[in-house]
This record gives C-alpha cells, structure tokens and sequence, in this order.
C-alpha cells in the first residue's frame, strides 16, 4: 500500500508542560495570575500529574507506540524559597523520568516553560540580569538529578511568547510591579538569551554527552498585499521581532530587535539541535490603528480551515517553509518539531490537520533535511494559559471535575503512525478522507 515512511529511529511522541498539567502549582507567577482574574479559568488539579496521574497518561502514551515524551519541569517547586531546595519535589521528577524510561519513552525535558517561581517574579524575573545566574543554579540542580534519564534538554521554551505576550500584549505575567513595553520585552528576551547560555554551558559541564536546545515558536508571515509596500513593511517587521531575537543571537552572537541590537557573544553557536513549535502562518497588513503592534495586524484569511475557535487555520504548508528556513539559516544542524497540533473539542479537524502536517514533515525528510522526530501537542488536554479550558489540543479529552480520559480518534490515527513509523493511504482513508487527494495525489 502507499505510504511515507520515516528514518528508522525517528522520535515519535507528545509534549506537555508542568504548570498545564500537574495541577496545584500555587507557587509561581501563574497561579497568581490567576487568582488576580487575568485568565478565563484556573489551573486547578489540572491533569493531575502532581497527584500521580502522569503513570497512567505514560501508559496511555506507551501502549499508542510512542517512544518518547517531553515534559517540563516546575521551578517553583525545585526552590520553593530563595534559599531552600525542595529534594522531595526533585525526587518526584526522577520518578517521573525513569518511569517513562521503563515505559520505552525517552524524557525529553523542559527547564522553563513559562513559570516562574513567585520569589523570582517579585523581584523582577528576568527583567533583571541577576536571573541568569539564579537560573543557571536551578538548571544545575535539576541535570545532576536527572542526568541518569535525561540526555535532550530544551533550556526555555518559546522565550519570544514569554517576552512579546507578557511585556507587550499583557497576556502573560511580567515582574511584579514592573514595566511594559517593547524595550522591556527585548531587555527580557537578552537576558533569557544569557540564561540559556548558561544553561547550556553548565549542562554539558555536568554531562558531556548531553544534546541541548531550545524550543522556538516561529511564526511564518505572508504580506495580505504583496504589491503594497507598507503590507510588505509590516510583514517583515512583525516577522523580525517575533520570530528573530534568539535565532540572530544563536547565529552571530548579536540580539536584532526592532528597538536596536544587543551584543551577546556568549550565545553564538550555543545549540545542539532546534526545537520548532509551528501551529499556523500569519497574514500582515498595514494598520494605522494598531500601535501595540508596530502598526501591523495579524490575521488568518476568511476562508481558512479553522480550529473550533478560530485560534488556528489549517496551514500545513507553512511547517515544511518552517523546516526549510531552519535548514537555511543552520546547515546540518538536528531539527526537533518539539510542538505541533490544533485545539478541537470534537476531534473533527486534528485528524487531518495531523496528517497533513505529518506528510510536510515527510516531504522535509525527504529533502534529507535532518528532522529527527515529531512531539504532538499535546497527550492530553491541559490549562492553555491565559485561555484557561477553552481550547483542548488534547490526543485524550479530559474531564476537569472527574479527571476522565476520553479517547478522541485522533489516539489511534497517531498510534497507527508512531507503529507504522509512516503515513499509509489507508489512514488517511479511515481517519481523514476528506484531504486524502492532497496528501496521496491521483
């Protein structure tokens, strides 16, 4: 039967994050967020992963022939006070490791995934420099806890969101009592940028063998107008100042940003592969009411295949582009696609939407571009920040009140791929059949 297969050994697996899924995390910044009614619900119990229910979601996700996962892990809880290691909460974390060792999955983990402790967001977080060498402790503590499971380590998870969503859109929380604007928001990034030169210093200080990155949220951009130049304008200065801070530092060791460039030498070269967190490509145009933007909008076409809520339009094209510019900019270097995936309650669009991302990841292998595995975001359905439990991008449903799984088609269409280690036309026939000419053409 027809199908794209993948290099033998790829990585197959899922992504989740501590303060989305572990439940009662009422230490960190978010939690406090929350409570402040900055989100559309609370965090709550979560997945309950704190709680143990991690061992049955890493059953779920051994038994649909998965071989890896990424998880994060909760700096508040690893230093719950400035001057106090929690050894219990690390001990908790090396459980979590090994068990999925034992499961067959290989841990990749996540050193900063949004949060941070609320000792640190009162004293400014990283909108101070003295957060690099308090970051690079923690990054240190928690590596020679784990280092007997954990070889892949992501030091900061798409910074460029952290940054702009916080310190610019006011989505995210910034330091308590702090300032907002652009200036901030690049001020933050250097010094995230710093830290993860540490971290990654420090990590393969302590293991030699360790492969270290960082996860990157890129966002692919078209101009609405391509003969209009101020379309054209905006597009690239939206693009530049989201996606480019940390990808021109890690190239040359100098931070562009659209408020001037910051000379951080001790980045350049520091990664051992890219992590790429796609969803969608924006379209840009010219919009003089804008200012919070640069005078730029972001928006999908009309006519796009939307998620339930309009949050993502149906791109797959956009991550083969993404892959391809990735390749261009860093010759050779290993590409992880560390998150991918829709919000869809009724599991209507993820099949597809699935499938046909899948097969422009196939379309990049097969260019021998050195894309080395795929984690779906996500398991299971967990707190999406500021957007509380109105979107799940779940494999399995959850039900927040009985802690339920329910298990969406999507489970056996990804199981069947991780199994097969390919796309076949017969489950694109089965799961999708509505793009089966877009991806296996007549």
């Amino acid at each position: 039967m027809p199908a794209y297969h993948f290099p033998k050994g790829f990585l197959w697996g899922t992504a989740t994050a501590s303060h989305q899924v572990e439940g009662n995390n009422t230490n960190n910044n978010w939690h406090r967020w929350e409570q402040e009614g900055h989100t559309l619900h609370k965090a709550g119990l979560a997945a309950d992963w704190w709680g143990g229910r991690w061992r049955e979601d890493m059953d779920r996700a051994a038994e649909t022939h998965q071989n890896t996962h990424r998880f994060s892990i909760e700096w508040s809880r690893i230093q719950p006070t400035p001057d106090r290691w929690d050894e219990d909460a690390l001990d908790r974390y090396r459980v979590m490791a090994r068990g999925m060792t034992e499961r067959g999955l290989m841990p990749m983990v996540t050193l900063h995934h949004f949060t941070d402790p609320l000792w640190l967001y009162e004293k400014c977080g990283w909108d101070d420099v003295s957060v690099v060498g308090l970051f690079e402790k923690y990054v240190r503590k928690v590596v020679e806890a784990l280092r007997e499971y954990v070889t892949y380590w992501i030091t900061i998870n798409e910074p460029n969101i952290y940054a702009l969503s916080g310190y610019v859109a006011g989505d995210f929380p910034t330091c308590a009592g702090g300032d907002r604007g652009l200036n901030v928001a690049m001020r933050v990034m250097a010094n995230m940028l710093r830290g993860h030169a540490a971290a990654y210093k420090a990590i393969h200080e302590i293991q030699p063998e360790a492969r270290v990155g960082y996860a990157l949220h890129y966002r692919p951009m078209v101009a609405a107008r391509p003969w209009f130049p101020l379309d054209a304008i905006m597009r690239n200065i939206q693009y530049n100042g989201i996606n480019m801070a940390f990808p021109s530092a890690i190239s040359t060791g100098v931070m562009k940003s659209p408020v001037g460039n910051v000379s951080i030498p001790e980045a350049k070269g520091l990664q051992d592969y890219l992590g790429l967190n796609y969803y969608s490509v924006d379209t840009v145009k010219f919009d003089l009411s804008n200012a919070k933007e640069l005078f730029g909008k972001r928006y999908y076409p009309e006519n796009s295949d939307f998620s339930t809520t309009k949050f993502i339009a149906n791109i797959p094209e956009g991550l083969f582009d993404s892959i391809k510019w990735i390749n261009k900019t860093y010759p050779g270097t290993p590409i992880l696609i560390t998150e991918n995936g829709v919000e869809d309650d009724q599991d209507a669009m993820r099949p597809r939407y699935l499938a046909q991302h899948l097969h422009q990841v196939w379309r990049a292998v097969n260019f021998n571009w050195p894309v080395k595995g795929y984690y779906h975001w996500s398991l299971v359905d967990n707190f999406e920040w500021e957007r509380g439990w109105s979107q799940r991008f779940g494999l399995w449903g959850l039900d927040i009140d009985t802690q339920a799984r329910t298990r969406r088609k999507s489970v056996d269409l990804y199981s069947d791929i991780c199994e097969e280690n390919g796309i076949s036309d017969e489950m694109v026939k089965k799961y999708c059949p509505e793009v089966y000419e877009k991806i296996f053409h007549p």
